[in-house]
């Protein structure tokens, strides 16, 4: 592991496959042109409508999201992670997928979103995720020379923090948790959470997001970050439009965090999530 800039995109998706893949090329190519050799873009970023909908255009979406990520990495010659878009899988319903590329444009690591969203909110929103999605149940890291030690897993995951001890246990020195956050529950708790996932495992931490208003009432909080292995935002790419949160990657300074502070030395306790 050496040195590198990564991004986190923030997006404003909605359902029109064209052109959120057309607002992804934009950002990877303004992030490539700001010296990035990691580029992450948000859950839903191919895609952000009615889950009814999506689970009708999942084999469509999955085929040119998939076909488009590649395409960019071996084009822009760099890593990009698709952050969540929909895979066919079982009783017709389907895996909220990442996908790391690398840049020959070969997937690299692919995640299945572990925890659904099923809540109900103050504000009227309610969310079920699992009507049609399918949960995954595998740990993902994937360990480059270049990036380091990478720990994948999607938006809701970062309530879990057995989820990400478990990644560290098996390496990792990067959490990607890219996300479409609720612009309710983001207000009081994406922030919080990302510097709880970076501090415990004195990991840094890429969040691509959603931002603002995607269809009917679906809002998103925003606020892409990237925070270093202290919990200091490094980059954050605000609350109110698509762009980019743009920040070095530094395993010097990550070493220097483990040593002053090494918790991960410290643990008592065994995690018990298994792959």
């Amino acid at each position: 592991m050496r040195p590198y800039l990564a991004a986190a995109i923030q997006m404003t998706s909605i359902p029109d496959l064209a052109s959120n893949l057309q607002q992804a090329e934009e950002w990877i190519d303004f992030a490539v042109r700001q010296g990035c050799e990691l580029v992450t873009l948000p859950e839903n970023f191919a895609f952000m409508g009615p889950e009814a909908e999506k689970v009708h255009l999942a084999q469509e979406i999955a085929e040119q999201a998939e076909a488009f990520l590649s395409k960019m990495a071996q084009r822009y010659q760099v890593f990009i992670l698709g952050g969540g878009y929909p895979v066919p899988g079982q009783q017709g319903k389907v895996y909220n997928t990442a996908a790391l590329y690398d840049p020959e444009g070969k997937e690299l690591a692919r995640y299945r979103k572990i925890h659904l969203f099923d809540v109900n909110l103050p504000d009227g929103n309610t969310y079920r995720e699992s009507n049609t999605v399918v949960s995954g149940n595998e740990l993902v890291t994937c360990e480059h020379e270049k990036l380091g030690t990478l720990g994948l897993s999607v938006c809701y995951d970062v309530r879990f923090p057995e989820l990400y001890r478990s990644l560290v246990d098996r390496g990792a020195q990067v959490l990607m948790i890219p996300a479409a956050f609720t612009a309710y529950t983001g207000r009081d708790h994406w922030q919080v959470l990302l510097q709880s996932r970076a501090i415990e495992n004195t990991c840094y931490v890429i969040a691509p997001a959603q931002v603002g208003n995607h269809y009917e009432r679906r809002q998103c909080h925003g606020h892409a970050m990237i925070l270093d292995p202290w919990g200091a935002i490094l980059a954050d790419a605000g609350g109110e439009k698509p762009g980019a949160a743009i920040a070095e990657i530094d395993p010097d300074r990550l070493e220097s965090v483990r040593r002053q502070m090494p918790s991960l030395q410290h643990r008592r306790l065994a995690c018990s999530v298994t792959s």
